[in-house]
């Protein structure tokens, strides 16, 4: 084993207030849902990936696609026993966005609540950090 080049102290703080932890994203129970329900007939996968893609007439997009591991760089989520995976590209513009599965008559889609967006293209479907 080789020397650590790298030391650290440590030391008690008193009167400050501890912060909980924050997932990365938040799903809603109606995303857990849904990807549940997309994962059940796919065992070979062990959940689904979110990325951002450069796309639209406002900058990025988001990504969803299924995934069979985990890569070094990706931030696992684990909630209500489904696992969503970020791509390092994406964690920054995801950081405290809420995943959410809404289902009306003419679409179903998964709908992600970011407070970090800037502005959005008029369909909706790109976005601006």
């Amino acid at each position: 084993m080789s020397a650590s080049l790298v030391r650290a102290t440590v030391r008690a703080v008193s009167k400050r207030k501890i912060l909980p932890t924050r997932a990365a994203l938040i799903l809603t129970p109606a995303a857990v849902t849904k990807i549940r329900l997309l994962l059940q007939d796919k065992p070979e996968y062990i959940g689904l990936k979110v990325g951002v893609r450069t796309r639209g007439c406002n900058g990025l997009t988001y990504t969803l696609d299924y995934t069979k591991d985990k890569d070094k760089s990706d931030e696992e989520v684990q909630q209500d026993g489904v696992r969503v995976f970020i791509e390092k590209k994406a964690q920054l513009t995801l950081l405290g966005t809420e995943m959410d599965f809404v289902e009306s008559k003419l679409s179903s889609e998964f709908v992600f609540n970011n407070p970090n967006i800037k502005g959005t293209c008029g369909c909706g479907e790109s976005f601006n950090i």
